[in-house]
């Protein structure tokens, strides 16, 4: 039997100033790890906020299955912003008291152990986004969504941080994480969906969609698919900055969105 979707978007649409960033996409979420690619701009960002509840869409129905831990999603945007003078320990001791889980333990699981009493302005770019893993995961929500986990690490670090997030799924939790780092695509996702220009060019089972676009690889199938030389540049998606408004409760700004507005 197929898993149950543990959430779904039904004809979503999100616009920005009129503009249309997400356009009509229907998808369902199960559990394991869903890889979201596609060019900068094509509305990665935007989906993810959507599925996270930060988002709202124009149009169209997110639905979220029944909560099945402490908090029903856990959320890492691109930007983290952490603020300093504190350390590791404590700052993830605070969001950890109100779910109820353990700072210490969450940290172990990301590999930041050692690291634990080290202020968050003296660690690394990558230990912070482990942080943000840790944070994500606090009181084993049943959706985590991350956004660039791997962004500007180096490899050995965004193994690392891919590994901490895909070790979350399972046969009851979904991890949806959105990534230019198609090698690790290749080793961690279950399912992969690609977008073009807001819409769904293709979505399934990283397996199938191999077979079906007899591509060889994650890196093949973007190329087929997405008809991009690559998904290598760390750039942030233009779409983020429309999320991170939505994220702050601000009205729905009226901006130009370079690669949408231009279109």
């Amino acid at each position: 039997m197929p898993n149950e979707p543990v959430a779904s978007l039904s004809d979503a649409t999100r616009t920005y100033g009129g503009v249309p960033v997400l356009d009509g996409v229907s998808l369902d979420i199960e559990p394991g790890v869903t890889a979201v690619v596609g060019p900068n701009g094509s509305g990665k960002s935007t989906l993810l906020g959507l599925l996270a509840g930060a988002v709202a869409p124009t149009t169209g129905t997110v639905t979220r299955a029944e909560v099945t831990g402490s908090k029903p999603v856990g959320y890492l945007p691109q930007r983290v912003p952490f603020r300093d003078g504190f350390t590791a320990r404590e700052t993830l001791a605070f969001y950890a008291r109100l779910v109820d889980d353990d700072p210490d333990a969450a940290l172990e699981r990301v590999g930041l152990g050692d690291a634990a009493d080290r202020r968050v302005e003296a660690l690394s770019g990558g230990m912070r986004r482990l942080l943000g893993i840790a944070q994500a995961i606090l009181g084993e929500p049943s959706l985590v969504v991350l956004d660039e986990p791997a962004s500007g690490l180096d490899p050995g670090m965004r193994e690392r941080a891919f590994s901490a997030a895909a070790c979350r799924a399972d046969g009851d939790t979904a991890v949806v994480v959105s990534s230019h780092a198609l090698d690790l695509v290749d080793v961690h996702a279950d399912r992969v969906v690609i977008l073009r220009r807001g819409r769904v060019a293709t979505a399934g089972s990283l397996a199938r969609l191999l077979d079906e676009h007899d591509a060889v690889d994650a890196s093949e199938l973007y190329r087929i698919v997405a008809g991009a030389s690559g998904a290598n540049s760390d750039d942030p998606d233009p779409g983020a900055a429309e999320s991170d408004a939505d994220a702050r409760g601000d009205a729905e700004p009226d901006v130009h969105v370079t690669g949408v507005s231009d279109r």
